[in-house]
């Protein structure tokens, strides 16, 4: 069976910058398991997996447009310290959620003064070429019901009680 719309597949991956870092990894864990075609993946890699079949292996460079897209410094900014609630240790890293005129937005930390904290809403991956190496473990027809929930079920997906 091969990777199409709707089908439910799981993958083994690595991800790795440009200069080869790893920056994530199924390695150890069960395959990461989702519907194609419904938004799940960046652009990217859905496309680069359009075809496979189980067992299949890949590599795949991914660029920033077809994936988290350009780093926009229009979302980054400094914050007066006095917004934060008072004695909160605000740490480079921490991330909060806000609420914008597009709609809520999650921020990272990048920068601690005595009085501000400078906060990015771009993903940590905005602005970044990706690079994956891809074996495909599993392809099948995703069921009525996984379809209507949005999520794959059963081992490596969502369980229900």
């Amino acid at each position: 069976m091969e990777i199409a719309e709707k089908k439910v597949v799981g993958i083994d991956y690595k991800l790795t910058d440009d200069g080869g870092k790893t920056l994530d990894s199924s390695e150890g864990g069960q395959p990461l398991m989702f519907i194609h075609g419904i938004g799940m993946l960046i652009p990217g890699l859905e496309k680069a997996l359009v075809g496979k079949k189980k067992g299949d292996s890949l590599k795949v460079a991914i660029k920033p447009e077809e994936a988290y897209g350009e780093r926009d410094e229009g979302l980054t900014q400094m914050v007066d310290k006095a917004q934060f609630d008072d004695g909160q240790d605000i740490q480079v890293g921490m991330q909060f959620q806000v609420d914008t005129p597009q709609g809520t937005l999650v921020v990272m930390v990048t920068e601690v003064t005595d009085t501000h904290v400078k906060v990015d809403g771009n993903h940590p991956l905005a602005g970044m070429n990706l690079n994956f190496e891809v074996t495909v473990q599993e392809v099948r027809d995703a069921t009525q019901e996984e379809l209507d929930h949005g999520h794959v079920h059963g081992p490596g997906g969502h369980q229900h009680g």
